[in-house]
């Protein structure tokens, strides 16, 4: 731990980090050192870390620098590892990241250390081995389904691979019965059917009214700190196209076109909730989905109305410029994060960004906005909002809407709110259109994700969904 002390009683590199040292027999391997949290090593620090190690009659030394690589270097590592040997030259020291494609340390390191990449895909190391990178499911750091379990004691899982610790419980074996499948809807829950039904042998067309495929997650990835949610529309993409999907995009399935299938599977997922207030038709009401989509149409006072998740994701996009979690030296300056360890604790004076907009977001609950954000992860999202200058409101009743901006009324007073924009953030309702029609042709019917259920919209239910209907078939 952080100030342990070796056998002269001092400790190593005080202040600097968290050390941890696990001691085995000499005759066998004599010992590891391993520095978490650090990516660049300073020289001198290895000195001192080589002299002090050595100097108890411990003959190797392995000092880990954990950082998280993107996994579109294909298969690299998310640990880089420096390997030392006290015959080696302190010169050697510095992080080694492995950027290769191919998946091997290649003698740099001794072990390559992943927890959560195993969840979303247990078969991480094979696929990089046998270069089939972009058949990686790969992990978003979500933490939805595996650390905010933990947390909350429930069984560990994994958003985009619910068959994580549920293995015995949901299998996708060989069907002996192959069947033809229609999935309407390309959103995470139609995706997750369609690959999961075509790899256990079904026939499986996929129709999307869209050009593209995503639903829900094309809103997501554009969110910043979310770019990885494009690995998953990328996995799913390989995914199809490996197990022969019929992929229709641009076609609205209709009664006739999905009478001669097997089994049918409604995805059609959600759409914005309109809002029912005097002046939500003004020019300057837009949706979230608008808002996401178009967000050059978005003026420079804003007001957000819902601070549920979608809420905090319309507010992060239009406060921030770019995509600062992408740009590591911006990340590090706004987090107050310094690589160099210049500072004591690798930390230093935290330089957040300006917001491009002046925004208020606000919520009829009088509860803490962003209650029911991710255990692990909603304390970010009020950080970052909080730090670019977000207002937030609670207790808001919603009066109307017209050219001096939004009137709301808040502990018995009225006030307006001047603004240039009106986002809509106040929830989704099912796209349920096909569902009437179709129930003529019986229990080949099934309705799954948002077509099923759009309160608390949660793709994590929805992947859950499909993969278990898959299974099922």
């Amino acid at each position: 731990g952080a100030g342990q002390a070796f056998p002269d009683g001092q400790p190593l590199v005080p202040g600097k980090a968290g050390v941890s040292m696990v001691f085995r027999e000499p005759a066998r391997h004599l010992g590891e050192i391993r520095l978490r949290g650090v990516e660049t090593l300073l020289p001198e620090l290895g000195q001192e870390i080589r002299n002090r190690v050595t100097a108890t009659g411990f003959q190797s030394v392995q000092v880990g620098a954990e950082n998280r690589l993107r996994e579109r270097h294909a298969a690299g590592a998310e640990a880089d590892m420096i390997s030392l040997d006290r015959q080696e030259e302190a010169g050697r020291l510095g992080v080694l990241a492995l950027e290769d494609g191919s998946g091997r340390p290649e003698g740099h390191a001794d072990m390559v250390s992943m927890a959560r990449p195993f969840l979303a895909d247990p078969e991480w190391v094979r696929k990089a081995q046998a270069g089939l990178a972009d058949e990686i499911n790969t992990c978003i750091a979500c933490n939805q389904a595996c650390l905010d379990h933990t947390f909350m004691g429930k069984l560990t899982s994994c958003l985009v691979n619910p068959r994580a610790c549920h293995e015995t419980e949901i299998t996708l074996t060989p069907t002996q019965t192959p069947k033809r499948v229609a999935v309407v809807g390309g959103g995470p829950a139609g995706l997750a059917t369609a690959v999961a039904a075509a790899s256990r042998g079904h026939a499986v067309v996929l129709f999307e009214r869209r050009s593209e495929l995503g639903g829900q997650f094309n809103y997501a990835r554009k969110i910043p700190g979310k770019e990885e949610f494009n690995e998953t529309l990328r996995y799913f993409r390989v995914m199809l196209e490996k197990h022969a999907v019929d992929v229709r995009l641009n076609t609205e399935a209709t009664v006739d076109a999905l009478a001669d299938f097997d089994e049918i599977v409604v995805a059609t997922g959600v759409m914005p909730r309109e809002l029912a207030l005097l002046g939500a038709d003004h020019p300057c009401v837009l949706s979230y989905a608008e808002a996401i989509e178009q967000p050059e149409r978005v003026g420079q006072r804003v007001a957000v109305i819902g601070a549920g998740g979608i809420g905090f994701d319309v507010s992060e996009l239009l406060s921030h410029e770019g995509h600062p979690a992408t740009d590591i030296d911006a990340w590090c300056d706004e987090w107050g994060v310094d690589l160099a360890v210049g500072e004591r604790g690798g930390l230093k004076a935290p330089q957040p960004p300006r917001s491009p907009r002046s925004i208020v977001m606000l919520q009829r609950k009088s509860s803490k906005p962003g209650k029911n954000l991710g255990k692990t992860t909603g304390w970010v999202h009020r950080a970052s909002l909080k730090q670019r200058g977000v207002q937030t409101l609670t207790g808001c009743e919603y009066v109307r809407i017209d050219d001096a901006g939004l009137h709301i009324r808040r502990d018995g007073q009225e006030q307006v709110i001047e603004v240039d924009t009106v986002v809509v953030c106040a929830g989704q309702e099912s796209v349920r259109d096909l569902i009437a029609p179709l129930t003529q042709l019986g229990g080949r019917v099934h309705v799954i994700g948002g077509a099923a259920e759009a309160a608390e919209l949660d793709a994590k239910r929805a992947i859950d969904q499909g993969t278990r209907l898959a299974a099922a078939l």
